[in-house]
């Protein structure tokens, strides 16, 4: 069975910009984002990348029609070969009648009520719709789908399912939180044997998302919201959460069964509804560091406090003993080892698909196991891998470089002698390009396509901030570390592995002046965990520079600059290298410099 997943739409950012005003700032805060494409074959993740790794534009929303044709290249396969196409949104008509009753409900004015029915009737008719869908999909790729082969997967199922395929399909409970999907913003339930079981009475709607109010905060602070999330957990570890906290204190309340509500409901027509109650909680809105960073650890202490209502909810309604959290707010890994800590569940996943970058997958996976020609077949745990897109052999390679001939130069070396020279190079205070591989999947860099640095000099976050990412200054980097070493390096806890950067967890004491350069201001580290088994030549690398310094650590941060996708071909990891102050460039086994 050959089951391709897909997400994305042809006219939904136009729409959204037409309709709702999203553009600007508020450009991400729409469906379909982080476009992509994910194959399955026999059950075998082959390929998936993210749209925007092809067509350059960060968090794209566009059918992806660059990566379902890279997936069905990769694997050697037609259109034709195609047993089902899994899309990770249902927006069924039972949907839509239910979306529209809750806006005729909602509290609003009259004529913005009546232009968000026109719109959502709009956006259904022409946009999102199974029939819209497959319209979309026939006029992008030439290819017309039986409409019986394509399955539409409600969008926190797919979530749920990337989490427990990527996990090796152990039987588990599950937290999935984001924005919001068709109807709800956040559910939990078990997954046994393949099979999802929603607690139902658990289930929160949109208008209580935590996951929508984090991005309301997120665009109180000056960022983009579905976008720069990341900017506010950065800003949490400069304050200490305000005693009592005013979300806590007034705006949010625990509910049985572990839900939730807030005592004002966002404002489905008007995203900067709340901002006058955040101003009266915090004083008018500052752009300083001492206001944004308040106001970033109250948001964080609010997240990280009803996420534990959730899963404590959640551990007294299944007596399985694995997590798995995925969705957006998953990816809030400032949260998730507080919550696994405390805990009693054994162990807690989140993948590299956490986000809406995985759903593709899920969704394929959702479709598979529930096909009747697969439903019975026997299924062994599945190789996980993030790196699953696009590679460049030399001659792919050889001829970008020489597009740039004479701006660069290079030597192709052995794979001894570019951990040897790299290792030796990163003892000093350089940044290095490193591209090697497959393209990662999801929104973190994994060693494939990563910028290095050494970790020991105090002053070289913010030479990689200014210089190469041209970022603001508070943003942490993170380390990677060899999984054997990691426990020596940081606090783990009860966590043995992060190879993914989902989780964070406190510098030990003596080695906080060892790896300044990787720990942010509150002492903590977004770890990375390595092996030789998933990335060996990653894994060699540390091992060499390791020797030569004493520090059991790199700086790992992706292979971009702000506002741009991560690379994925060679051209891509050149203009980044040209355009930055990147030192030295690794492609494949070329050891790049730049001729001035």
């Amino acid at each position: 069975m050959i089951v391709l997943g897909c997400n994305g739409f042809t006219r939904v950012s136009e729409f959204f910009a037409e309709h709702f005003g999203a553009v600007g700032p508020e450009k991400h805060y729409l469906l379909g984002h982080d476009a992509g494409a994910a194959l399955l074959v026999d059950g075998e993740l082959v390929a998936a990348v993210e749209e925007e790794r092809l067509n350059r534009e960060k968090k794209t929303t566009d059918f992806p029609l660059r990566s379902v044709t890279w997936c069905l290249e990769q694997a050697g396969l037609r259109f034709s070969d195609v047993g089902l196409v899994a899309v990770p949104w249902n927006w069924s008509p039972e949907v839509m009648d239910r979306t529209l009753a809750a806006i005729m409900a909602a509290p609003m004015e009259p004529s913005a009520r009546q232009h968000l029915v026109t719109g959502m009737r709009r956006l259904f008719s022409e946009v999102v719709s199974p029939e819209a869908i497959l319209a979309d999909f026939a006029a992008r790729t030439g290819f017309t789908p039986d409409p019986d082969k394509v399955v539409f997967v409600p969008h926190h199922l797919a979530h749920a399912m990337t989490g427990y395929y990527l996990a090796g399909m152990k039987d588990s409970a599950f937290l999935v939180s984001d924005g919001r999907a068709e109807l709800a913003s956040a559910l939990t339930g078990e997954i046994r044997d393949g099979r999802i079981r929603v607690f139902d009475e658990s289930t929160v709607g949109a208008e209580y998302s935590i996951g929508l109010l984090f991005a309301a905060i997120t665009r109180f602070l000056g960022f983009v919201p579905n976008n720069d999330e990341y900017k506010v957990m950065g800003l949490a570890g400069y304050a200490e959460p305000p005693v009592p906290n005013p979300f806590l204190e007034h705006l949010v309340e625990l509910r049985e069964d572990g839900r939730y509500a807030f005592r004002r409901p966002l404002a489905t027509d008007d995203p900067r509804g709340l901002e006058p109650l955040f101003e009266e909680y915090f004083g008018p809105r500052q752009d300083t560091l001492a206001y944004q960073a308040r106001v970033a650890a109250a948001a964080q202490e609010t997240l990280n406090a009803v996420t534990r209502h959730q899963v404590r909810a959640l551990e007294a309604r299944t007596e399985l003993n694995h997590l798995l959290f995925e969705g957006g707010v998953a990816l809030n890994c400032l949260n998730n080892t507080p919550l696994f800590e405390g805990s009693r569940f054994e162990d807690m996943d989140v993948s590299f698909g956490a986000g809406d970058t995985g759903i593709t997958i899920g969704a394929a996976v959702h479709a598979w196991l529930h096909h009747p020609d697969t439903a019975r077949e026997e299924r062994p745990a599945p190789r996980v891998t993030p790196y699953l897109g696009p590679e460049y052999d030399d001659t792919a390679i050889e001829r970008a470089l020489r597009e740039v001939e004479g701006r660069v130069r290079w030597r192709r070396l052995s794979d001894d002698e570019i951990v040897d020279q790299v290792a030796k190079l990163l003892t000093e205070k350089v940044v290095v390009g490193w591209y090697e591989g497959r393209l990662e999947h999801g929104p973190r860099a994994l060693g494939h396509r990563s910028i290095l640095a050494n970790p020991s000099f105090p002053d070289i976050k913010d030479i990689i901030n200014t210089k190469v990412k041209h970022r603001e200054p508070f943003r942490p980097f993170a380390p990677l570390v060899l999984e054997s070493d990691a426990p020596r390096v940081f606090d783990m806890g009860r966590k043995s592995r992060s190879p993914y950067m989902t989780f964070v967890f406190p510098v030990r004491p003596e080695f906080r002046d060892v790896i300044p350069g990787a720990a942010h201001v509150d002492g903590t580290s977004r770890v990375q965990t390595i092996t030789a088994e998933d990335t060996p030549r990653l894994a060699a690398l540390l091992r060499r520079f390791t020797a030569l310094t004493d520090v059991p650590c790199l700086i790992n941060t992706s292979f971009n600059v702000a506002g741009e996708p991560i690379v994925c071909s060679p051209s891509d990891a050149l203009n980044c290298f040209l355009g930055t102050e990147i030192d030295h460039l690794v492609l494949g086994n070329h050891l790049v410099t730049k001729t001035a």
